[in-house]
Parts: C-alpha cells; sequence; structure tokens
C-alpha cells in the first residue's frame, strides 16, 4: 500500500515499499506529485489517489527502478557474490579476470546513466593496443643456474616462496609466465621484477573474441539489474555487439596426421598416447586427462566421457564437469586406441611398482610418476615443443587442432554430421556445421565429383 505525504511546499510525496535488499534493509521508492494550478482540495485528493496506485502498481511490475544510484562496480559486486557458486571455476575466474578492465570503464557509473555510446567507445579502446592485463613476462637471467647456485630444490622453493614446481620448470625450459609467477620468482632472487623479467607482447590488442566475451559479461551483469528492479532496460540490448570474425579452424590433412603418428614413436609412452587419443577420439585437453580407467571398456572398444581436468592457480589442479550436458557422451573407439591404453595401463603399473609407496591412487590414467593428475599445461607445452621440433613436417597447430583433424577427417570420409557432433559432444548440429563448415563443403564438392564421375558415362553412351 502506497503512503502519501502531504510537504509544506503543497507537493505530495508517495511512498512504495518495494521489499528488502540483499543486506536486509527496506528498500523504498518515491516519487513527488505536484497538484495542477486551480485544482479543488477534492480534485487534488482524487488524483494523488490515482497517481498513487499507479506508481504503486509500476513499482510491482518492476516498471520502476528501486536504486537510482547504484554504480556499475558496486552492483557487479553483489552479482559476482551471488553468481560464484552458479558458474563453473574456469568461467568465474575468466569473468573475474575481465572486470577490472570493465570497472576501469563504466565502474564509477551510474547504472542509469550508462548508454550505448559508452559501450560501444569501451569496446574501442578494447581493440587498441596496450591494455592488456595478461601479458605474459620472459625470465631475462638464468633461472637454473640460480637455484644449483643457491641450493634450491623445487620443493623448498614451493614451500619458502609459494611457486608452484610446474611453473618454476617451465620458466627454466624458457616459457613465458604469467606476472604473478613473474613476480614470485623476482621476489625469490630479491631484485625489481623488470630486472629479472621482460614483458611481452604488451602492444598486442584483445582479439575480437575476447572484446565480446567483455559485451557479454557486461549484458549478464545489466541483465540480472534489470530482473533485480535496479534497472528499468539494458542498454546492451540496444548495443550492436563488437563483431567477431570467424577463423577456421587449424587441422592436419590425412597425409599430415599419418606423419604426426610416425614421429611420437620414438617420444615417451605418455605423450604418445595421450596425443594419440585426442587425434583419434576428438576430446578435449580436459576430457583426455579426466580420463579414468574405469570409464574405459576394454572388451567392447567403448569410453565414457564423465568429467574434466583443470588447473586454475588459487585451486590447483581440479575435476570438472564435462562443457555441457551433450558433452557427457559415451562414444567407441578404435581398436589403435584401445591397444595404446593396454600398452600404456602396463607402463603405468611398472611406474606405480618403481616409486612403491609414494604413488598416490587417483585412478586416473594421465598422470605424474608419483600418480596425481597430470597438470593440463604439461600436455600442452610439450606438444608445443613437439610442434616446432618438426616444423620442417608438420604445420603449426595446437593441442586442440587435434579434435578439428578428428572432426574434418570424420566429415571428409563421409560420417554423417549428427554423428560426428554427438562423438564431438556439441550441443546440436549447428554447432558442428559452424565451425566445420569447411570441411562440409569439401566433402559435397567431392560428392559432387564422384557422381559426376560415376553419370558421366551412361550419359556420353546415351547422348551417343
Amino acid at each position: 500500500m502506497a503512503t502519501i505525504r502531504k510537504r509544506s511546499n503543497g507537493k505530495y510525496q508517495i511512498i512504495v515499499s518495494c521489499g528488502y535488499d540483499m543486506n536486509g534493509r527496506q528498500i523504498r521508492k518515491t516519487e513527488t506529485f505536484t497538484p495542477e494550478p486551480g485544482m479543488t482540495a477534492r480534485q487534488i485528493d482524487k488524483a494523488v489517489q490515482h497517481e498513487a496506485a499507479l506508481f504503486e502498481e509500476n513499482c510491482i511490475n518492476g516498471t520502476v527502478t528501486t536504486d537510482d544510484k547504484m554504480k556499475f562496480a558496486d552492483f557487479a559486486a553483489e552479482w559476482f557474490s551471488h553468481k560464484k557458486n552458479d558458474l563453473r571455476p574456469k568461467t568465474y575466474a575468466r569473468y573475474e579476470s575481465m572486470l577490472p578492465r570493465i570497472n576501469a570503464a563504466i565502474g564509477h557509473m551510474k547504472l542509469k546513466d550508462i548508454k550505448p555510446p559508452h559501450l560501444l567507445k569501451f569496446y574501442e579502446n578494447l581493440a587498441e593496443g596496450g591494455i592488456r592485463s595478461d601479458t605474459k613476462f620472459k625470465c631475462r637471467i638464468d633461472l637454473e643456474a640460480y637455484l644449483k647456485a643457491h641450493k634450491l630444490s623445487k620443493a623448498a622453493v614451493q614451500r619458502e616462496y609459494g611457486i608452484a614446481p610446474s611453473n618454476l620448470l617451465s620458466v627454466v625450459r624458457g616459457h613465458n609466465c604469467s606476472i604473478k609467477t613473474a613476480e614470485s620468482i623476482a621476489a625469490m632472487v630479491g631484485k625489481p621484477l623488470r630486472e629479472v623479467f621482460e614483458p611481452i607482447g604488451t602492444d598486442k590488442p584483445l582479439a575480437s573474441k575476447t572484446v565480446l566475451h567483455h559485451h557479454r559479461l557486461i549484458s549478464s551483469i545489466l541483465s540480472t539489474a534489470v530482473e533485480w528492479g535496479v534497472l528499468f532496460a539494458n542498454p546492451c540490448d540496444r548495443t550492436k555487439p563488437p563483431k567477431c570474425e570467424r577463423t577456421e579452424p587449424k587441422y592436419l590433412d590425412e597425409v599430415q596426421a599419418a606423419k604426426l603418428l610416425d614421429l611420437l614413436e620414438d617420444e615417451k609412452v605418455e605423450y604418445k598416447t595421450a596425443i594419440r587419443l585426442l587425434l583419434f577420439t576428438g576430446l578435449r585437453r580436459g576430457e583426455v586427462l579426466g580420463l579414468e580407467w574405469k570409464d574405459i571398456d576394454f572388451d567392447h572398444a567403448i569410453m565414457q566421457v564423465r568429467r574434466t581436468s583443470q588447473y586454475l592457480p588459487d585451486m590447483g589442479i581440479f575435476e570438472d564437469e564435462t562443457k555441457n550436458q551433450s558433452s557427457n557422451r559415451t562414444i567407441k573407439i578404435p581398436q589403435n586406441a584401445v591397444n595404446d591404453l593396454k600398452r600404456y595401463k602396463v607402463y603405468q603399473l611398472e611406474m606405480q611398482l618403481k616409486v612403491g609407496d609414494r604413488w598416490q591412487e587417483t585412478d586416473r590414467i594421465f598422470t605424474t610418476e608419483f600418480g596425481t593428475p597430470l597438470h593440463p599445461d604439461t600436455l600442452s607445452r610439450w606438444f608445443s615443443e613437439f610442434i616446432k621440433a618438426h616444423s620442417d613436417v608438420l604445420p603449426p597447430i595446437s593441442l586442440h587442432s587435434l579434435r578439428h583433424t578428428n572432426a574434418t577427417l570424420m566429415i571428409a570420409s563421409g560420417v554423417p554430421i549428427t554423428t560426428v557432433s554427438k562423438r564431438l559432444g556439441h550441443a546440436d548440429t549447428t554447432t558442428t556445421g559452424k565451425i566445420y563448415a569447411h570441411a562440409i563443403r569439401s566433402a559435397d564438392e567431392a560428392a559432387a565429383e564422384t557422381l559426376d564421375n560415376l553419370l558421366t558415362p551412361t550419359l556420353n553412351r546415351n547422348a551417343g
């Protein structure tokens, strides 16, 4: 029920209670009604009662906002606190990494004041160079020599400086690292960051897809503001999202894929098995590393994909659900993959006997020498080095390119798109069609040529 108060200046204040906020404080919305000159007391009373009823109805329907002063940064903080348990860890971490850029641009603004031009200007700034917060750092010193000179083991470095052994080993091998790792190592060495590390790629602009992700995050936050009655309308609905140029996925053709398999023969069995399995199944990296021995039915050559293995600096290696419901799937695997896994199981048992009680049982297929889950980046870094070592015969591809190779070869071989989609764990065939449009076009052209070759002799005979 609306409350009406007459002010000393002859105006009326209408107050409507809109419930309570997240801190338990009552939310009240007010409106001022000014009678028109010449109205009688009866007319004023009737008009203000009508205005109060209309204002209360608008508040109930959500067409009146409950907080005109709420700033974007403050609301975003509340949004994040409520979404932490709803979002997957890696998604939440990705959103957190984008928020500082967003707050720097519009965090100080009141929600109601954010307009499409503000958002468009922000997207333009993101597309320029020099604003990356994910700059990588390359070590300037001989870190391995430093560790030996100071008799520092990996365990000691982790214990005293909180640097993960995998991150330390990566820097020793010459790989770039995050600013967090760089700062920790600089603190260990006892020198300023810029004396120990060199920033790499500081002027590189954000990818168009990353800019689009910023737009989607802002839109999601503002949509929730509308749902909660803090904002009347989402300005993102009236803002044309940044154009994301679709790039063709990188993949190997059948000759290159065969060459890859040949080159793997001389590599360590754990890496060889993992790479071959990625190529034979088309699984994502996290899905392969999340596999456990109980997921493999050796008698029927069937694999169940039930989980993924992920990594975040503040969580370490952790188990997560598959990307979506359709990614939780059961697929038939080639006999070559079955044989690879059998050989690898024997290798893992031998490794377990070798380390004895230091072995940690996790049932994971791909592990470290002590049975703990293999770090996702360990496999990616190894593959990157492998590809560079064979750049004379293999194109520059990533680990995810093996998934694209699997799909492309299946389509080229005439496997129905519905089957390809299910094996890849896509939500629907539309997703598969968009990603592999190039392969579908090539398969369609090949089909046309096949028909032409089959029918042309018949047509020539009839013409004769």
